[in-house]
């Protein structure tokens, strides 16, 4: 679930005047009870007003000998102070003779249109997402990244302490952080430091269906865990590590690189 990959940290403090511009070059791979199982790449870039992200991800390892998917999302819109506001999302998902595209519009955290092709059936079964369930929200990858507030330490234990509210063209829900502890992590390729390790609850809303198992477990899940780590010169925190226990063994998304690069400021590269 896209909305489960919330957050990551940095520890350099900029004062609200400086300009924040940086690019990362993730790749990531997933794994089931230490069993490789897919794997996947991000790319964020941040301005000092605006921000986009694009995620690639495929089967791999063992899973792909007995089913093969892959998928893709793009996400971009503007900084406002505190805020990640988006304005536009996409999402496609191919497994098997299967396919499915989302296409969502934002203003100023309200939806403006979304789209799913093709069109899913209707349940009767599903919770309802009423006109006030798509306002107020963020997309599943702006979801994914956290704003330090104010000018303080990024690394600050209430940077975890949020709750954030998601639609992702299907489903309405919250996904909430408490701080759990400070850990140090080190990638294959780049980043090494200390993580904002915080716990993530699941909390639906609207868009499913109650009965479902998976829905259930998440729900009554209470040691699933994001590691946070920084994407230098801003704000904004990225997930290096995400667990989720499963019945099978944990579920793990893990940064194998994590290279983050300054951008030259706008008014710089427009003077050329």
């Amino acid at each position: 679930m896209a909305g489960a990959f919330t957050a990551a940290v940095l520890g350099v403090v900029l004062p609200d005047s400086a300009c924040a511009q940086a690019k990362l070059d993730a790749r990531y791979e997933a794994s089931l009870a230490g069993i490789e199982v897919g794997k996947g790449a991000w790319v964020i870039e941040i301005d000092d007003d605006r921000y986009a992200a694009s995620a690639t991800g495929a089967t791999s390892g063992l899973l792909q000998a007995f089913s093969s998917g892959h998928g893709s999302g793009a996400s971009q819109g503007k900084i406002v102070g505190d805020q990640m506001v988006p304005a536009t999302y996409t999402a496609n998902i191919a497994s098997g003779k299967k396919a499915e595209t989302i296409r969502m519009t934002l203003n100023s955290g309200n939806v403006k249109e979304f789209s799913i092709e093709p069109e899913p059936p209707v349940d009767a079964d599903r919770i309802p997402v009423t006109d006030a369930h798509k306002r107020g929200v963020l997309d599943p990858m702006t979801g994914s990244l956290v704003r330090a507030p104010g000018t303080g330490d990024p690394m600050s234990p209430d940077t975890c302490r949020t709750a954030t509210p998601i639609f992702d063209g299907r489903m309405r829900y919250d996904l909430k952080l408490d701080y759990k502890r400070i850990e140090t992590v080190k990638a294959e390729k780049g980043y090494a430091g200390p993580a904002l390790v915080c716990a993530i609850y699941f909390s639906p809303i609207s868009g499913y269906i109650p009965d479902r198992a998976a829905i259930k477990y998440l729900i009554e899940q209470r040691k699933m865990e994001v590691w946070l780590v920084p994407l230098t010169g801003t704000r904004v925190l990225v997930p290096f590590k995400v667990k989720i226990p499963t019945p099978l063994g944990n579920a793990v998304l893990e940064a194998t690189q994590f290279v983050v690069s300054a951008m030259p400021p706008k008014s710089a590269s427009r003077s050329h």
